[in-house]
């Protein structure tokens, strides 16, 4: 699961083997498009947009219209869905079709995976019980769950609340096991968590956790005595009225539902098996919605904390506290000053803070990105394999903030250096992700100096990585151009390299 995403990854397996793989995929055919639109007044927080189908003369989406269709084609992404708030308006758009073999048009009502932006509906749900008094987001997490372990013991009873929801942990984060569809599922889980070996000591280090939001959501089900999803539903989804978000197939039948589809041979495929996500996981990356409710969820982040009729969620300053104190910072696609609890904190060239999530899940790619300075959002959904490109590109680019936000990235342009500067940073490099089956998987490549930039020998997204800046690279593709991602390295306590970050991801520098 990722943030938009998502991890620095192989290239894409047979999908035969990709559901074993999947932590490691990357957060973030031709189709018609759909004439779902809405151009409408923002509404108050938490309240349903109504339907309105109709174009827009607005030039500016009419231009993201355009740059989403014309990168479904090119992706290979059947259907999506966009929702944007600007300077006070509403926009909703479904394009193209649900299911390439029994195509229904996508609209704002349409249900997919949003993956780990999952997350950030567990971090409000910690919020809401630390309002209630019944959670501190800086006591240790064995306050809350006495018998919780990792393979460090003294990482096991200092790590917070706050450091599992801001994935400083340190330990092995890439695990997403399967337990079962029971209600016990996420306890299982957690026992596991006992073997997960410690990378870093808790609290130094950004690294894309998620184990450490499966034992958040435990911590939920201990304090609600309750089960996870029904304390998020009755905590947070039935307040705010998102009626087409849910954790269970089962929940979602009458609904329109965009199928995941597989790229094989330049066209998009059904792909029923890469739908399931195991019901252990549900905390960090389970919730199938609809963009529509997505729009809903950016309104209360937007605003002060209240929700549909004005009743009062969370404290404004718990809402706030959510998008501030950022922890660790680095990389995950972009630049980051850190998570805040549950939101990756981006900075920008103009001194705005950029709030963002997103997730992916094989054949559903999803993104939402707030800049409450600006009293701007944006949350895309889509359909296929091919959309974490069609993420990247609206979420990891300028292109959307610039547009409607009037900001953009701190700017980074492509060095060349000598190969003597290159020198620190070669070698192999390798990580550890545990599947659903349990099965453990080795990701390894190579850097190389080549041509002033590191040509990578292996299977991870990127082709090469160009420096902007020190220890901070571009990722490139396969022609050598900047792809939109940004990754960077790790310096030990020796002053020496000690990893690659790429995607949020802790590859270890082997020498």
């Amino acid at each position: 699961m990722n943030a938009n995403s998502s991890s620095g990854e192989p290239r894409d397996p047979p999908h035969s083997a990709r559901t074993g793989d999947l932590s490691r995929r990357r957060l973030l055919g031709a189709a018609a498009v759909g004439t779902a639109a809405a151009l409408l007044p923002t509404a108050p927080a938490g309240a349903t947009a109504r339907r309105r189908p109709r174009g827009t003369s607005d030039p500016l989406f009419r231009a993201l219209d355009a740059k989403i269709t014309r990168a479904m084609k090119e992706h290979r992404v059947p259907g999506a869905a966009v929702g944007v708030i600007h300077r006070g308006r509403e926009y909703v758009k479904g394009y193209g079709i649900t299911n390439v073999d029994y195509p229904v048009d996508v609209d704002g009502d349409t249900v997919f995976r949003i993956g780990s932006t999952t997350k950030t509906f567990s971090g409000t749900c910690i919020m809401r019980l630390v309002d209630q008094g019944k959670v501190k987001l800086d006591s240790p997490v064995r306050r809350y769950l006495p018998d919780f372990a990792v393979a460090d013991r003294a990482a096991a009873a200092k790590v917070t609340v706050r450091q599992l929801l801001n994935h400083s942990p340190g330990w092995l984060g890439d695990d997403i096991q399967g337990f079962g569809d029971g209600s016990e599922a996420i306890q299982r889980f957690v026992a596991s968590m006992a073997k997960l070996p410690q990378l870093n000591p808790v609290g130094t280090t950004f690294a894309y956790n998620n184990a450490a939001l499966v034992a958040a959501g435990r911590l939920i089900e201990v304090v609600t005595e309750s089960t996870y999803e029904e304390a998020v539903r009755g905590l947070v989804l039935d307040p705010l009225k998102l009626e087409h978000t849910r954790f269970f197939t089962e929940e979602i039948i009458g609904l329109n539902v965009a199928a995941s589809h597989d790229v094989v041979k330049g066209r998009a495929i059904v792909e029923p098996s890469i739908w399931a996500v195991p019901r252990s996981i549900n905390s960090t990356g389970g919730l199938i919605s609809s963009v529509r409710d997505q729009l809903g969820w950016a309104r209360f982040h937007l605003g002060d904390g209240r929700g549909p009729g004005g009743g009062r969620l969370l404290k404004q300053t718990s809402l706030r506290e959510m998008q501030s104190n950022p922890g660790p910072g680095g990389t995950l696609l972009v630049e980051l000053e850190g998570m805040g609890v549950t939101w990756m904190l981006r900075p920008s060239a103009e001194g705005d803070r950029i709030v963002q999530h997103g997730g992916n899940w094989p054949g559903q790619s999803s993104g939402f990105m707030l800049v409450p300075s600006r009293g701007f959002a944006i949350t895309l959904l889509t359909n296929s394999v091919g959309g974490e490109a069609l993420a990247t590109a609206l979420f990891g680019d300028d292109w959307a903030l610039r547009t409607f936000a009037g900001i953009s990235n701190p700017p980074a342009e492509p060095q060349s250096l000598s190969r003597a500067a290159l020198a620190p940073y070669e070698g192999r490099y390798a990580a550890t992700s545990i599947g659903i089956d349990g099965t453990h998987h080795k990701n390894d490549f190579e850097l190389l100096a080549d041509s002033g930039r590191l040509r990578v020998d292996g299977p991870i997204t990127a082709s090469a990585f160009a420096f902007y800046r020190d220890d901070y690279v571009l990722d490139l593709d396969e022609k050598g151009n900047p792809s939109g991602a940004r990754s960077n390295f790790v310096r030990g306590a020796d002053g020496k390299v000690a990893w690659l970050r790429a995607h949020g991801r802790l590859y270890r520098r082997r020498g």
